[in-house]
């Protein structure tokens, strides 16, 4: 059983996670929690290995469902007893992200492509175009919260383009993500975080119909090649990849989500390390070679998702311990990146370090399906402060961290660039 402070500790969240304290007691632990307990993962060989578990299921959309019925949150659909699951657990249940065998390998390599690296490469003009947009309309004079003006405006846009979401409306799509961000980072959800969940998501969905139905008038031939995920995805509809209801509508409500919330965080954190870093943003300006490894080392350090969840679907014994069909595991992500055993003195940010590499972007079959457009962002962004203000500074050293168990970042980021 976990004591009660390093419970507390871990809803808390937040850099004081007691990451130490959890490899003390072991790789295994039992949360007792309101909805009724979890296990916790915290090494890294038990947290790689359940990633690759087809023991364990990624479904675990159904309680939201539940719950949304519970409180007559259907929103447009049918009453309860017609019996169709409300389009919000409808829209949730059928993401990439949600999804077990044989779906997911169905509908991975439809979206793979699209994050492929000749097509990240085909991006990356864009996207340094994009951030020198957005750097040149910074003050120069006075401070600027580098969240709000890179960090989440950034990733959002890039995602969008890949969707082909127009321009002009890329802030609409991006509004409320954080409702959504909200509800997938708690496991004993309020009435009132999945109403907001609800309402951004249906909204959301709205917004993407009216772009897929138009381009369903206007259907390419087969030898065009994709403008942009959609295409991809539309493609895949033809050849009847995508049988179920809503399936394509779900990929792109949760590929807008997922591809710019945790890079958001990324970015913040990688500033805020290298320049609280004594001598790091001198040393990189000499070393760039250096910036790709900064990059993997703050992702091990401040991994942008601090854990995910597992579903038991097939009763075993894991670290010596039973584990009953249905029952919840969560594998700390955050924690196995500190692992001793995995990594020397890991607490230390270490711009030099040569272990392996960490688990920030999951592993097997689920592994982060942007991961590499996350890396190449972080990469781009970097650079390119080095390049234009040799003399970044910190307006404040203290990090304002969210208080969130899921998310690591930071919720503002004041610079000054002279």
């Amino acid at each position: 059983m976990l004591p009660a402070d390093l419970a507390e500790a871990l809803a808390r969240g937040g850099p004081e996670m007691p990451m130490a304290a959890l490899h003390r007691r072991g790789p295994l632990h039992w949360w007792d929690t309101a909805f009724g307990g979890c296990w916790l993962l915290s090494s890294h060989a038990e947290v790689e290995a359940a990633l690759r578990d087809p023991r364990l299921s990624v479904a675990r959309v159904a309680g939201w469902g539940e719950l949304a019925r519970r409180l007559g949150l259907q929103g447009t659909e049918a009453p309860v007893e017609a019996a169709p699951p409300p389009r919000f657990q409808r829209l949730l249940a059928r993401a990439l992200l949600f999804v077990d065998d044989p779906d997911h390998r169905r509908l991975r390599p439809l979206m793979q492509a699209g994050f492929g690296p000749a097509a990240l490469q085909a991006l990356r003009p864009a996207i340094e175009g994009r951030l020198g947009r957005l750097l040149s309309a910074l003050p120069a004079d006075r401070p600027f919260d580098f969240i709000d003006a890179v960090a989440r405006p950034l990733p959002a846009g890039v995602i969008g383009s890949m969707l082909g979401v127009p321009e002009a409306r890329l802030s609409r799509f991006a509004a409320g993500a954080g409702d959504l961000a909200d509800l997938l980072a708690t496991l004993d959800p309020q009435a009132s975080q999945v109403r907001r969940a609800q309402r951004r998501l249906l909204i959301l969905a709205g917004l993407f119909e009216p772009l897929i139905a138009a381009r369903r008038a206007a259907p390419r031939t087969h030898d065009d090649a994709p403008r942009d995920l959609i295409d991809r995805l539309l493609a895949a509809e033809s050849a009847g990849l995508l049988p179920h209801a809503d399936e394509l509508l779900a990929q792109a409500v949760m590929l807008l989500f997922a591809g710019h919330e945790t890079t958001r965080h990324l970015l913040g954190s990688l500033l805020h390390t290298v320049l609280a870093t004594p001598g790091l943003w001198s040393r990189l300006q000499a070393e760039p070679e250096a910036v790709p490894r900064v990059v993997r080392e703050v992702l091990r350090l401040h991994s942008p998702v601090q854990y995910t969840v597992r579903r038991v679907a097939q009763g075993h014994v894991r670290a010596g311990q039973p584990l009953a069909r249905g029952q919840l595991l969560i594998a700390l992500i955050g924690a196995a990146n500190r692992d001793p055993v995995r990594h020397a003195e890991p607490d230390r940010f270490d711009p030099d370090r040569a272990a392996p590499g960490a688990l920030a972007f999951g592993s097997g079959p689920h592994v982060c399906l942007g991961a590499a457009l996350t890396l190449m962002e972080a990469e781009v962004v970097l650079r390119e402060l080095l390049r234009r203000w040799p003399r970044l500074r910190l307006v404040d050293r203290v990090a304002d961290w969210l208080p969130s168990p899921l998310y690591r970042g930071l919720r503002r980021l004041p610079l000054q660039t002279s």
